[in-house]
């Protein structure tokens, strides 16, 4: 009787342990999907953030948009670096760079174009999405073209559209928008 005793008691220990483990368990668990909603909210605030100074930027006319890819007229694309490859605007000036990585130096020195012109018309609107659109043209000695800007909402990620006034080659310029402060390009010699 003694026997069956302990084993009923040994019994009921093990079966109230059993479900404790899988609390455990699930504790664990819900810590590590606690811990990846938490990074989500941290990331997001952080593309916010992102975003707002981004809208600031545009609205001070004051900002530097870092291209990482290129896509040409016939929807060709080639990663560039976003220290060469740039616009930014600042006191109605605006400089449109485009560098590629050749070993011939080419007008700017590094590989490609720096163009700078005085600007104008400058319209800035948000559209259905929520996207603010940013547009305006540069006039200079090398460069006459309109630029078209599209901020999409919610980040700093940002496309632009180049179209040149004399002839078809669009080049469309994608990457992040930032202010003059934050911005790390590497500006060539001017034409």
């Amino acid at each position: 009787m003694k026997h069956i005793t302990t084993l009923i008691a040994l019994a009921l220990t093990l079966g109230t342990l059993v479900p404790l483990a899988a609390q455990t368990k699930m504790t664990a668990k819900e810590k590590r999907t606690q811990t990846r909603q938490e990074r989500k909210i941290a990331q997001q605030k952080v593309k916010e953030q992102l975003y707002q100074d981004a809208v600031r930027a545009l609205e001070n006319n004051t900002f530097v948009l870092e291209a990482d890819r290129l896509i040409f007229k016939r929807g060709r694309s080639v990663s560039v670096s976003s220290v060469k490859n740039f616009i930014s605007m600042a006191n109605k000036k605006a400089t449109v760079q485009v560098s590629f990585d050749t070993p011939r130096p080419l007008q700017n020195g590094l590989g490609g174009f720096t163009v700078e012109g005085n600007v104008s018309d400058i319209r800035m609107k948000k559209d259905k999405k929520g996207s603010i659109i940013y547009s305006f043209l540069v006039q200079g000695v090398s460069i006459s073209a309109q630029v078209s800007l599209t901020l999409h909402q919610g980040s700093n990620n940002v496309s632009a559209n180049i179209s040149p006034s004399f002839h078809s080659n669009t080049l469309t310029m994608t990457g992040e928008l930032v202010t003059q402060e934050k911005a790390r390009v590497f500006e060539g010699f001017k034409r």
